[in-house]
């Protein structure tokens, strides 16, 4: 039972097939929101890391992000993006250096703004322009396997959860925000959130990953990846 000075925030929410409760207790005046996430998938199979996990806060007066989130980096090596998610302000740029001995390919076909940077080789780097606040996914069109998640803000307020699903919000304003749940196995969630002074603290966030099937995603031309092609370069 949450003790009596405690104010209390419950949802129960599924758009899209994700569901979040959630549940706040203010303890003090620190301006910040903080709290827990679990992922709720099916029997057998594990939550795994949740540190990528995005949640924003945005404010019902317009804003941007803060300076160092304009430029970004997301490297490529041993066929990986690293991060595999990356947070950009919307209008700023995430470059994209060739650490790998072998040439790359990064493209998007996102409604948001496509872009194709070419074929580019080891040592190398360009770089991609975000423009509208959203989810990008972003592909490698000779390796299949490599997928990155770029998420454009307009807010400062931003995090990544932490690997056991923790994740705090710091300096945050009193006022009405909407706020933004992201995980690439269940859909954005999106809930309109009041913050007194105080802050909220011990939010919790149970998002619903059941409903998530695995799909292949296509190349730049919207063709299937040749499988001979896969993984050469």
């Amino acid at each position: 039972m949450l003790p009596p000075h405690a104010q209390t925030l419950v949802r129960v929410l599924a758009p899209l097939g994700a569901a979040v409760m959630l549940s706040s207790s203010v303890l003090r005046a620190q301006g910040a929101v903080s709290g827990q996430i679990r992922l709720i998938d099916r029997p057998g199979v594990s939550a795994g890391s949740l540190r990528d996990v995005v949640l924003s806060l945005e404010p019902e007066r317009p804003t941007s992000a803060p300076a160092w989130l304009s430029k970004v980096s997301v490297g490529m090596k041993q066929r990986e993006f690293e991060p595999h998610v990356q947070i950009v302000a919307a209008g700023g740029s995430v470059a994209y250096p060739n650490q790998d001995p072998f040439s790359h390919n990064v493209f998007s076909n996102s409604s948001l703004g496509a872009f194709d940077l070419g074929l580019y080789r080891s040592g190398k780097t360009r770089a991609a322009t975000f423009t509208s606040p959203g989810v990008y996914a972003v592909y490698c069109n000779i390796h299949a396997r490599m997928v990155n998640y770029v998420i454009a803000v307009r807010t400062p307020y931003v995090t990544r959860a932490q690997g056991n699903g923790t994740f705090s919000i710091e300096r945050v304003p009193a006022g009405n925000y909407t706020l933004r749940v992201w995980h690439e196995r269940a859909s954005e969630h999106v809930e309109v959130l009041r913050v007194p002074a105080e802050g909220l603290t011990s939010v919790t966030l149970a998002l619903d990953a059941r409903g998530y099937t695995p799909s292949a995603h296509t190349n730049k031309f919207g063709q299937p990846y040749a499988a001979t092609r896969a993984d050469r370069y």
